[in-house]
């Protein structure tokens, strides 16, 4: 059986990409994978959100690219609220478990400490077993279930407490969904990494006007961008297909439909990208100029290669 990922190793991934960024002539540069170029950012849209998660990450050079045969894989999905477009969608979801396992991974594992009726309510439960992957929830209260983990970037957050189930799979993917944020203003990939970090620990994240002081928001969106630096998605798939813009981050809210999936290795730039699908600017958005000093990604979409499609 192969060793599993440990948190050095998610550290040591972390410096490679930036190592390979280097010899590749930047984020903005292309490489080539099976003869042809691959875009820094793959968009898909249409009615079918199954269909377009497939040609997401197919146009990416396909899950095979991320996924070797025989490893474990972690993905990260979002299942806050049953509210209309407040989770991860199962369509979403689903596609992501089989494109997995028919690129030989041995396991899927979908990892959480929200409960099961989250995923119950909000159909992602049905739809993990659909894609022959498996639900691992940890018990919230029990910090037992998380390894405190240094952050030796951290500005603001000096210590992570890590779900330990993550360091049991060789492969990460992340899944959130994007959407409106009760603080911040926006969620995406960057904010989805709370999901891996104990609750006790993610309530430093927010002192007691984090919704109304900039100070306060500006210690979460720091607090966000330095427990990314220790966290290395192989991949992230973003459901930008139908979310909440209004009362984030829970709902109901107003809905918006761009009907997108949007997927790539650049947390920062994808991050980007859907905040102005809604007329944000990421410039506004703190925590994606923190990211982006920590050197985890780039915010000039103009240097990238986006592919759009429709389906």
């Amino acid at each position: 059986m192969k060793k599993r990922m440990g948190r050095r190793t998610f550290i040591k991934k972390s410096a490679v990409m930036g190592t390979i960024s280097l010899f590749t002539g930047g984020l903005g540069r292309l490489f080539h994978l099976f003869g042809r170029d691959v875009p820094d950012i793959s968009i898909v849209s249409g009615e079918n959100y199954y269909t377009n998660t497939v040609k997401a990450v197919e146009v990416l050079g396909g899950m095979k690219r991320f996924v070797k045969k025989g490893s474990k894989v972690a993905v990260l999905a979002n299942p806050q609220r049953n509210n209309p477009g407040a989770f991860t969608s199962p369509y979403i979801a689903e596609a992501v478990s089989k494109m997995c396992i028919e690129a030989g991974a041995a396991e899927v594992n979908f990892i959480s400490w929200l409960p099961e009726k989250n995923w119950e309510s909000t159909g992602l439960k049905d739809a993990v077993k659909r894609g022959g992957g498996n639900l691992k929830i940890v018990n919230l209260r029990d910090e037992s279930f998380f390894r405190p983990t240094p952050v030796p970037l951290g500005k603001t957050l000096k210590e992570a407490r890590i779900m330990k189930e993550l360091f049991n799979n060789d492969i990460f993917i992340n899944l959130p969904i994007t959407k409106d944020h009760a603080g911040n203003k926006f969620t995406g990939t960057l904010k989805n990494m709370m999901g891996l970090n104990s609750p006790k620990s993610n309530r430093t994240f927010h002192k007691p006007d984090w919704k109304t002081n900039l100070n306060s928001i500006t210690h979460l969106d720091q607090s966000i961008a330095d427990l990314n630096t220790i966290l290395k998605p192989d991949l992230s798939i973003v459901d930008a297909t139908e979310f909440i813009i209004t009362n984030g981050p829970f709902g109901p809210g107003k809905i918006f439909r761009p009907k997108k999936v949007v997927a790539g290795t650049d947390r920062v730039a994808i991050d980007s990208y859907c905040c102005m699908l809604w007329g944000l600017d990421p410039k506004d958005i703190i925590m994606i100029n923190k990211a982006h000093e920590h050197g985890l990604g780039s915010m000039n979409l103009k240097k990238l290669k986006i592919s759009e499609l429709k389906t």
